[in-house]
């Protein structure tokens, strides 16, 4: 998205225009699903000087802004990506990969609710698995064993 669109969404979401605020949303776009240490990094390359604290509490804005939406993989950090839809996420057990599965916003089956009595605001649903390039990785490197063990 162009500078001018965060500007835009800024000042939309009732947020003041600052340079940390940008650069955290451009960093964030460029690259999704990143943890709090990692954008701080990445956001210094954009602006010499940013504190860390600096960069956390504008994560929170913008997170409490619906700016950005935070997830949190079990037994992993938080991570960050452009708000906006509802979708869900697959991690690589072995890499951790992260990506977005396309998901439209309707709850599937699986996901209904049902009679709890809940006003559903957003799911999350993370799929936990390997991604294709480990996979090739783990068949290169293990030789194919028929079902049942060895022979």
């Amino acid at each position: 998205m162009p500078l001018g669109t965060d500007v835009e969404r800024l000042r939309a979401a009732g947020l003041r225009v600052t340079q940390p605020r940008l650069a955290v949303l451009a960093t964030v776009r460029e690259r999704p699903h990143l943890d709090a240490d990692t954008i701080t990094r990445r956001t210094r390359v954009r602006l010499d000087r940013v504190s860390g604290q600096a960069v956390y509490d504008v994560l929170h804005a913008l997170t409490d802004a619906g700016l950005l939406r935070r997830f949190t993989p079990a037994g992993g950090p938080a991570r960050y990506e452009v708000g906006g839809d509802d979708h869900d996420h697959l991690v690589c057990r072995e890499c951790g990969a992260i990506v977005d599965t396309g998901r439209s916003a309707a709850p599937g089956p699986c996901l209904d609710p049902g009679a709890a009595a809940f006003e559903v605001g957003y799911t999350e649903v993370t799929y936990w698995g390997r991604c294709p390039d480990c996979q090739s990785q783990h068949r290169s490197e293990t030789p194919h064993q028929p079902p049942g063990g060895e022979r």
